[in-house]
């Protein structure tokens, strides 16, 4: 009760002197005020849900190219993910460095900065689409990336179409997610999961269409993720240019080009952005070792590879209501450290990390419980692949109970303008843990277990690194609550 006194309650006006009371600058400003549960309750059931709504983009591909074109639609979505994996990267970069610089702003009272950073994110934006466009156009660059991505006979040319065609149109993508977090910070969380609903909704009816009724393959399932990701755009922009409930505006003025700012971005960004490129670096490496541990096994290369894709998007969706709670909670931390309300900054940890557990946990048992139905649902009919692929989600999702930790972790040092503590935080699981022990582990294990294979050694490696990692998370928040208490707080 604490967080919600008065000593909290009497620091908010001064801070607040340059944030308009009325109207929907109301909304703003309550994030320094109301009761710490009722915000992040009202502001995790959206984001939550959003994520959810955002990654079936994923698993849509996956699901129905699965049904369509068996093993070999899985096998090059898995050598898509490290490509895709890449643009959501760029998006994140550019969005979360830009919402995160917006609600400190918000906090100190800065309201017409906070507009000019929405305008600079967009921006952004259209810069990277122009040069990753660009850039995949070249036949060597894509050859390259494609060969990086360990892509086999089976699945290059699927691939390739598939990639092609999500970079000429990542625009869409990088407007919808950077900007639909802004939503979300001036206090619409309500608003930012409509954009996101509909998109995906658009996504599934096209995808269907294209991919299982029209027969157009991976193209078609290219066309619909854009189609999607376009509606998205289309209503974020919206509520920042004709809406009357919107607290900030995208206008003229707010996209000139203010460099110090835009660095300050993504240097905010910069630790969201090496969570997912430790993810891309994961998703190669793992690749690389399905297609050579596969190969020695009865399954083969590419159904070894098939399986790889589906552990992966399903380890990427358990993961997203973590990163729900984790960007529910991001403006109020942001808020209320500019603010300088540290009562409330503590609060808002406490809740976000027990929330980010019990979320983990019921996960954690989604999975066990229904791993052959969810290895179904993507169209794996071979008993002996579907078997394996079911006990592999059980293995590598061993730790996800725990993970929220270093989600929220990471995101609170974010948020907070400490990007360096943040990326330390963001890349330890990937790359410092996990790559090295799946390079590590499939020599180690079978030499000790016989009855381990080198492809299953694979799989372990996830939980070893969620536990390594979890252990130095606790150990930088537990520091870093010490030093919140010593700040006085307002």
């Amino acid at each position: 009760m604490a967080e919600r006194g008065s000593s909290s309650r009497a620091a908010v006006p001064s801070r607040l002197a340059a944030v308009p009371r009325g109207g929907n600058q109301a909304r703003i400003a309550r994030m320094g005020t109301a009761s710490i549960p009722g915000l992040v309750a009202e502001f995790a059931v959206p984001a939550i849900a959003g994520m959810l709504v955002s990654g079936a983009y994923n698993v849509i591909d996956s699901v129905f190219l699965g049904q369509a074109l068996g093993a070999v639609g899985l096998s090059a979505m898995a050598v898509a993910q490290p490509i895709m994996v890449v643009f959501l990267a760029l998006s994140l970069l550019i969005g979360a460095g830009g919402n995160a610089l917006c609600a400190l702003r918000l906090g100190e009272g800065r309201r017409d900065e906070a507009e000019r950073i929405l305008g600079n994110t967009f921006l952004l934006s259209i810069i990277m689409w122009v040069i990753l466009a660009a850039a995949l156009s070249v036949a060597p660059v894509m050859d390259a990336v494609l060969s990086l991505s360990s892509a086999t006979a089976d699945s290059y040319r699927e691939a390739r179409e598939f990639i092609y065609i999500l970079a000429l149109g990542v625009v869409l993508q990088t407007v919808a997610m950077a900007l639909n977090n802004f939503i979300r910070t001036v206090g619409a969380p309500t608003r930012a999961l409509f954009t996101m609903v509909i998109g995906t909704f658009v996504c599934i009816v096209l995808n269907y269409l294209f991919v299982l009724e029209w027969g157009w393959g991976v193209r078609g399932s290219a066309f619909a993720t854009l189609a999607g990701q376009g509606a998205s755009a289309a209503l974020v922009l919206a509520f920042f240019t004709v809406s009357r409930k919107a607290p900030l505006r995208l206008t003229w003025a707010s996209l000139a080009p203010r460099p110090r700012m835009m660095a300050s971005m993504l240097a905010l960004g910069l630790p969201t952005f090496a969570v997912q490129v430790g993810a891309a670096l994961v998703a190669v490496a793992a690749n690389m070792l399905f297609v050579t541990y596969g190969a020695q096994t009865p399954l083969g290369s590419t159904e070894a590879l098939a399986t790889g894709g589906v552990v992966q998007r399903v380890a990427i969706f358990t993961v997203l209501p973590l990163v729900g709670i984790s960007t529910a909670i991001q403006p109020l931390l942001g808020y209320n450290y500019g603010a300088r309300l540290y009562r409330r900054v503590r609060a808002t940890l406490r809740f976000g990390l027990g929330t980010a557990a019990v979320l983990g946990t019921l996960m954690w048992l989604l999975v066990h419980l229904q791993a052959e139905a969810i290895v179904t649902l993507f169209g794996i009919a071979d008993p002996r692949l579907a078997e394996f692929t079911a006990f592999a989600l059980r293995v590598y999702l061993m730790m996800l109970p725990v993970v929220g930790i270093q989600v929220v972790g990471a995101n609170y040092f974010q948020a907070t303008g400490q990007p360096l503590r943040a990326v330390a935080l963001s890349t330890s699981r990937q790359i410092l843990f996990l790559i090295p022990l799946m390079f590590a582990l499939p020599v180690a294990l079978p030499a000790l277990i016989p009855q381990i294979t080198g492809l299953d050694a694979v799989y372990f490696a996830a939980p070893g690194s969620d536990a390594l990692a979890t252990v130095v998370t606790v150990a930088f928040l537990l520091r870093e609550v010490r030093r919140l208490r010593r700040l006085p707080s307002g």
